[in-house]
């Protein structure tokens, strides 16, 4: 099940095409939620509001109706059933997807500042809800492009990588591997050259492990490797401009524990030009 949180803006209609694709790869099934106030659900018809309650039932049934028509114009095959749920956004779509494969939502919704990269609703549920989250926003990015997965030795990081190759093997496109790092080497001359030598070899060697045994498992996968010394946000984001799909863990090695989204993860939700999946950490983590 995908799971996609409709608010009538246009990144959430781009989210609903995006999850339209994303199913029809998967064979699976579309439910569109939209949440709202609760007391319009829950108010009587002989209360003084009941009209006002009405007419906000109405329009809600009308944006997941124009979610439902922007699937089918993605996929005339695709099927998607609508839920009306009362509550937080942010809660009732964590709650929606349990259990579910995927939670798609739109970038910024109706009820942000204009100028903003980020809505709310999707900073509050990366990195909450228990399945991938993917963030998509308008214009959607055209069918096609390469995966890019975002790697740095950490158990998120190895999800992620999961993830990416199974999207690049549905998808029949190849996928990019990218690591980056940005400790500092402090002083110069040949002692500094050679630390910094040795820091690079480190990170190829992580690389290595964090790639070994994954072609085997998907031969059908074109991997190409990206080692980069420089901060993992901005490579990534650099990496975005040419990518059909993003994939990162929610945080990665360094991160505080506890912390429900690391600096990466967070900076790319805001500045990840084509959809971003991020990846949960693993309870244990």
């Amino acid at each position: 099940m995908i799971v996609v949180g409709v608010d009538g803006s246009q990144a959430a209609l781009a989210a609903a095409g995006w999850a339209a694709r994303e199913a029809a790869l998967r064979g699976d099934e579309l439910s569109l939620v939209y949440a709202m106030p609760a007391w319009p659900l829950e108010i009587s018809e002989r209360d003084r509001y009941a009209e006002v309650g009405r007419w906000m039932r109405e329009g809600a049934t009308s944006t997941l109706e124009a979610a439902r028509e922007r699937v089918h114009q993605e996929d005339p095959r695709a099927t998607a059933r609508t839920q009306l749920l009362g509550g937080d956004p942010r809660t009732v779509l964590i709650e929606a997807a349990a259990g579910a494969g995927l939670l798609a939502v739109g970038n910024h919704g109706l009820g942000g500042f204009a100028g903003m990269l980020l809505g709310s609703v999707a900073l509050g549920v990366a990195g909450r809800a228990a399945c991938p989250v993917a963030v998509v926003r308008d214009p959607l990015t055209p069918p096609g492009g390469e995966v890019v997965v975002g790697l740095d030795g950490s158990a998120a990081g190895a999800d992620a990588l999961g993830f990416a190759f199974a999207e690049a093997s549905l998808r029949g496109v190849g996928l990019r591997a990218v690591h980056a790092w940005s400790t500092p080497v402090v002083g110069g001359g040949p002692s500094a050259l050679q630390i910094a030598e040795e820091a690079a070899e480190a990170e190829r060697r992580l690389l290595a492990e964090a790639l070994a045994g994954w072609s085997e498992r998907h031969p059908d996968v074109t991997i190409t490797q990206r080692l980069e010394h420089g901060h993992p946000a901005h490579v990534l984001a650099e990496a975005s401009a040419h990518a059909g799909l993003l994939v990162v863990g929610s945080r990665g090695r360094g991160e505080v524990t506890g912390l429900l989204l690391g600096s990466v993860s967070h900076s790319l939700l805001h500045h990840a030009t084509c959809p971003l999946v991020v990846i949960p950490a693993p309870p244990s983590s």
